[in-house]
């Protein structure tokens, strides 16, 4: 499926697939963290069984209002206590499929809203 921005500052989503995100045009077959102010990582884990609250801590100083967590091909939601630093500083975190976090990433960065996609391909 190929997705359109509107008017996004930072990357935008740009399609995906299987085992894929394509970020700007580019095919992105990592684990990614990107955020509507800029930022693009490789997210250092494996997939969901590996992570920890380290995983998340990487994103408090992003600036970020809101993070969209995408669990992979179907929901799984994290621990609470690895959202407790972000909740601490009062980041918003929400999870859904990746490919539903894809949509809701560009949908807020095209708004202009400060959000950062954690994103398990």
């Amino acid at each position: 499926m190929k997705l359109q921005a509107d008017r996004a500052q930072g990357p935008t989503i740009t399609g995906y697939g299987e085992g894929w995100i394509a970020v700007n045009g580019e095919q992105v077959r990592t684990n990614l963290l990107l955020s509507s102010m800029g930022h693009r990582l490789d997210w250092a884990c494996m997939g969901f069984e590996d992570l920890g609250p380290e995983h998340f801590a990487t994103l408090l100083d992003w600036g970020a209002e809101l993070v969209l967590f995408g669990s992979g091909p179907k929901l799984r939601r994290p621990k609470p206590q690895w959202l407790a630093a972000l909740y601490e500083r009062r980041i918003g975190v929400e999870a859904m499929d990746t490919q539903a976090a894809c949509r809701t990433y560009n949908f807020l960065a095209g708004e202009g809203r400060k959000v950062v996609a954690a994103l398990l391909v």
